[in-house]
């Protein structure tokens, strides 16, 4: 038996669905599915060691096969580390092409369960250029990297207003095309803008009316919510 059977023996156990597994892990739902299908014969990092925490099952079990005295199928402890996917760059002002049949792993990164958003998703930024170097308390910096939760899946839990970091999508070409950046929410009457906090004047505001559509006819989306910042110094 591979380890991928593993996996789909200890979800089955558990009566776990891809889905509910990729929420419970950070783990992204396409990297699953690759996963059950034996596509990936060894993940990255320590992507096993999350899997078989989440399962509750042992690592030695899901990689080797090895069964351990004594091991329980229990929900592992809370506090647990979670994987999170680095998703991509953020950079104001510049769109770059979507592939949207980009296949490849994305890299996986352990990190704390967030306290206040448990069930929702955490994914990593790196961050380019200066747009938040002025952002207060704490600036956020180019090397950067942005902790969030997906938007998607705290939408009905939180109400957007003024002072929220948040990841912010702009599309145009159609979709083909798109732009992801760091910006603080301002929430007006009529309307909504998402600000760089930046010593550079070239970045300016997105601003947008109720419909979510921004004033140059783009298409702007909120895909996260700023929650941490890591900066790992290097040797």
């Amino acid at each position: 038996m591979n380890w991928w059977q593993r996996l789909q023996e200890a979800m089955d156990a558990k009566g776990w669905k891809k889905k509910e597994l990729s929420n419970r892990s950070g783990i992204p739902y396409d990297s699953v599915n690759k996963y059950l299908r034996g596509d990936i014969s060894q993940p990255r990092g320590n992507t096993l060691e999350i899997l078989a925490n989440t399962l509750g099952v042992s690592l030695l079990w899901l990689r080797d096969g090895i069964e351990v005295a004594g091991h329980q199928n229990v929900k592992p402890a809370s506090g647990q580390l979670v994987a999170a996917a680095v998703i991509g760059r953020v950079e104001a002002g510049t769109f770059r092409e979507v592939d949207a049949f980009d296949q490849s792993e994305r890299e996986l990164v352990s990190v704390p369960p967030d306290d206040r958003f448990p069930h929702a998703r955490q994914m990593i930024f790196d961050v380019s250029g200066d747009s938040m170097n002025d952002l207060k308390p704490r600036a956020i910096l180019e090397g950067d990297r942005i902790v969030a939760v997906s938007f998607e899946d705290i939408v009905n839990e939180v109400v957007l207003r003024d002072g929220m970091v948040v990841v912010v999508e702009r599309s145009k070409d159609g979709g083909m095309t798109r732009e992801w950046s760091v910006k603080q929410v301002e929430i007006y009457q009529d309307r909504t803008e998402f600000h760089p906090r930046s010593t550079n004047s070239r970045h300016k505001p997105i601003i947008i009316n109720r419909d979510y559509s921004a004033d140059d006819g783009t298409q702007v989306e909120i895909i996260a919510l700023a929650r941490r910042i890591i900066n790992d110094l290097s040797f």
